[in-house]
């Protein structure tokens, strides 16, 4: 991996100080989308490490909401389908659903039944992992359906929150990586 690539990925990432609450300094990825060259750069660079990694994928399933804007551009590149993993309510038909907790609640994620069938390979996709809740419930409904899950892929990961650890078995990849 180039690191003048990386770096205007990097340098594309903005710290908001305080932001949603105080004390947390929050990581918006918007001037990477704003940015053609450098949002490119970005699914470049996933590709790269994808293709590397594994030579047999089926889907790439992103999370609701940003793993909507990196999944879909990554999986097209790739040649192969998204599955979307959504906020409850929000999916037609048949779907499994996994609650799970947050640092200030409770939430839930859905998935379509039928999104995959048994033994499909699946990378899942998301901008950020911090404590690793929401991509524990993805995990979780990939699992329900059968699905191979490959990789856990995320542009950044927030090191001291320490959300990879409870992955448990599953591989992980992080772009950036911050403490």
């Amino acid at each position: 991996m180039s690191e003048e690539r990386l770096r205007r990925v990097r340098d594309r990432v903005r710290p908001f100080p305080d932001f949603p609450v105080p004390g947390v300094l929050f990581r918006d990825i918007s001037p990477l989308l704003k940015d053609p060259v450098a949002f490119r750069t970005l699914i470049d660079l996933l590709e790269d490490h994808v293709r590397a990694s594994f030579p047999k994928i089926d889907f790439i399933a992103g999370l609701d909401s940003r793993g909507f804007l990196i999944g879909p551009p990554l999986a097209q590149r790739l040649g192969i389908g998204f599955v979307p993993i959504r906020k409850k309510g929000k999916l037609p038909g048949p779907t499994e659903s996994v609650s799970y907790a947050l640092e200030y609640g409770k939430a839930e994620l859905e998935i379509q039944s039928d999104a995959v069938e048994p033994g499909q390979k699946v990378v899942i996709v998301d901008d950020l992992l911090a404590t690793g809740g929401t991509m524990c419930a993805a995990c979780e409904l990939l699992k329900r359906l059968k699905a191979e899950i490959l990789e856990c892929l995320v542009v950044i990961e927030l090191k001291l929150l320490k959300g990879s650890e409870k992955l448990n078995s599953i591989p992980f990849y992080s772009l950036l990586q911050y403490d």
